[in-house]
């Protein structure tokens, strides 16, 4: 009993350090503008929100880093093939789990312009140069995606790791996600989720909003649902979401596959 309490109050305790970086984040990024432009830049709070996200990622990243390859992410990402979306890959951090062999070209679709530098750094880093594409744009914007020749049924894998979260319709995504792929494609995905748990959900709901505000993450999204439901896919039961109650970022995972294979 003492031990699950103590596994549930270090989790439920947990998203107090990444908040205090994200404040100092928001302080350093926004001081700097206002040194830079005066007050005026307070009319822009949108491009320095943009830019105290990516220094808040990028402080943090080493940490993000070590997470995920403690868990499924590395397998699920190299598991992808052919004309490849990665959506929302931020620094590039996916990147070096790429099977480069498998990989005819990766579009990385980012919406936080601010990420493109050190994401094209991070593909040419890892001799991606000639075979990835960063696209500044939402997933939504078909206009700019058909630039690319990316248009319903030209992707083979999709691959998703915690972005839904942050994502402001992700219903909408889901099914442009499911458009945009082959027959036979598949959507790897790896995303927060709700806690089944009360008592978690409780603690989830109570600190949504300044995880939310501060650092674009919404932790209490029933992401289940939303992307199984996106299509009619062929391998449904295959989505994993195993955790312990006390996780207050449990995960749902998987890699589905839209009918109809060629």
């Amino acid at each position: 009993m003492a031990i699950n309490f103590l596994q549930r109050l270090n989790s439920y305790l947990g998203p107090i350090a990444p908040l205090r970086y994200a404040i100092w984040a928001l302080y350093v990024t926004m001081w700097d503008a206002i040194r830079s432009h005066g007050l005026s830049a307070i009319a822009g709070t949108a491009k320095w929100r943009d830019e105290a996200f990516v220094l808040w990622f990028r402080t943090l990243s080493p940490h993000f880093i070590r997470m995920e390859n403690s868990t499924v992410v590395p397998e699920l990402v190299a598991s992808a093939e052919g004309i490849v979306l990665e959506l929302g890959p931020g620094l590039g951090n996916q990147i070096p789990s790429f099977n480069q062999g498998k990989i005819h070209h990766i579009y990385g679709v980012e919406i936080n312009g601010s990420f493109i530098p050190d994401l094209l750094a991070k593909a040419a880093e890892c001799g991606l140069e000639g075979k990835y594409t960063a696209i500044h744009c939402g997933v939504e914007d078909t206009d700019v995606l058909e630039k690319h020749g990316i248009k319903p049924g030209s992707i083979d894998t999709i691959v998703s790791m915690q972005v839904f979260c942050s994502a402001p319709q992700p219903e909408a995504v889901a099914k442009e996600m499911y458009r945009l792929l082959k027959p036979g494609g598949k959507l790897i995905f790896w995303e927060h989720r709700r806690s089944d748990d009360p008592v978690t959900r409780i603690v989830q709901y109570f600190w949504n909003f300044p995880w939310s505000f501060l650092a674009g993450c919404n932790l209490n999204r029933d992401l289940a649902p939303i992307i199984k439901s996106a299509g009619a896919w062929e391998n449904i039961d295959s989505v994993d979401e195993k955790s312990q109650p006390w996780e207050m970022l449990p995960r749902v995972w998987g890699v589905l596959v839209k009918p109809g294979r060629p």
